[in-house]
């Protein structure tokens, strides 16, 4: 039996560091390219741009398998549901990742123009329904911990997958008026949201499936070897999903089947990411670099850093705001090695500094703590 720790260490992280760098130089070369040499007859752009869109998914999945992996791992009966120590963690990491996508959309200078509505700051993006992903999984832990069994709760993840992909094409055309903006935007992109929830969330669901799976057979000798079998089976099936499922809608002459099959993107998409791990489980041998792992581990300080840099969080005065849609192709490519390059250093700095860093922000908290609770005196004091 391969180690449980290893599996994680060295498959899981190892995906999440390729896409991670999949993400700088997409959002990159998407941001600063020239509008003219965006050519899908081109082949290389075409592939390119084609694998770039792996990337959403890739993290969505990896971010439901490691965080449902880890939850049901915990067989303390003592400490389940909200006791259990993954579900704590979870509501706050899911709440960290709402607020940092919130404030990294946000230009303080903004603040000092009276009248001024930062409809930016509305948007949803991918960091959003991340987070929200992480409660909703928690929702579906919640709803099932206590049957012993949780054949339920893979059910549920899986269910969702299947809803949320097969009937995009349908429940796209929805409106959601009703809803203030900034809820709505979590559901609709008419807003300019890049990120719904739904249909994003199915990735999340289909990665916690996949790492119910791993850890209820992961006493099995022949693991890795039957799982790879599967995704490469599953991925050829739902990337030619268009092809077969057009053939079936059209001889049954069923709209709805008709537009699941024209809707194909997102299912061809779980293709590519089965495929994707498939290959990285096939190269878990191969593929060992601990720079690699530390990457991995990383992420979300590397995305908060390459949006600061690219976008210009904060400031507006970021590179999207100088070269934004000026570069050649060969300047976006020589740019984009560099920019993966650049935020992957920051990060590494950042990280050897991480401890000083935090132990400066809490002290500049507990100071404006305790300006708080002054002012709070000095009133209660005044009104008594």
């Amino acid at each position: 039996m391969e180690n449980v720790k290893k599996f994680r260490l060295d498959f899981i992280d190892v995906i999440r560091a390729f896409a991670i760098c999949m993400m700088l130089e997409g959002h990159f070369i998407d941001s600063l390219l020239a509008p003219e040499y965006r050519d899908e007859n081109n082949l290389f752009y075409a592939t390119w741009h084609y694998i770039r869109g792996m990337t959403a998914p890739v993290f969505f999945t990896v971010s439901g398998f490691i965080f449902t992996y880890l939850l049901i791992k915990e067989q303390n009966p003592a400490k389940m549901g909200w006791n259990h120590v993954r579900v704590q963690k979870g509501v706050r990491r899911g709440i960290n990742l709402i607020i940092i996508a919130y404030l990294l959309r946000a230009n303080i200078f903004n603040l000092f123009t009276p009248g001024y509505t930062d409809m930016n700051v509305r948007r949803v993006d991918v960091l959003h329904c991340i987070g929200l992903s992480l409660l909703f999984l928690i929702a579906f832990y919640l709803l099932t911990y206590r049957r012993k069994n949780r054949l339920r709760m893979s059910i549920m993840l899986l269910g969702t997958t299947f809803v949320a992909f097969f009937f995009e094409p349908i429940y796209s055309h929805l409106t959601y008026e009703y809803l203030p903006m900034a809820l709505a935007n979590y559901f609709t992109k008419e807003n300019g949201s890049v990120f719904t929830i739904f249909p994003w969330f199915g990735y999340a669901s289909l990665g916690g499936f996949m790492g119910f799976l791993f850890y209820k057979n992961r006493e099995n000798p022949h693991l890795y070897r039957n799982m790879i079998i599967w995704y490469i089976l599953l991925g050829v099936i739902l990337i030619t999903f268009p092809y077969w499922m057009g053939k079936i809608a059209d001889t049954l002459q069923i709209h709805s089947l008709q537009l699941i099959a024209h809707g194909d993107y997102l299912i061809k998409r779980i293709g590519n990411v089965l495929l994707f791990f498939a290959l990285f489980m096939i190269l878990r041998h191969v593929i060992t670099s601990p720079t690699l792992q530390k990457i991995g581990q990383n992420t979300l300080s590397i995305y908060v850093i390459h949006y600061i840099i690219l976008y210009g969080s904060f400031t507006g005065m970021g590179l999207y705001r100088y070269f934004h849609d000026q570069l050649t192709p060969w300047q976006a490519i020589i740019g984009a090695i560099l920019f993966v390059i650049v935020t992957i250093l920051i990060t590494f700095l950042y990280m050897r500094k991480e401890a000083l860093i935090d132990e400066k922000i809490d002290f500049i908290k507990a100071k404006i703590y305790q300006f708080l609770r002054r002012i709070g005196a000095i009133f209660v004091k005044q009104k008594s």
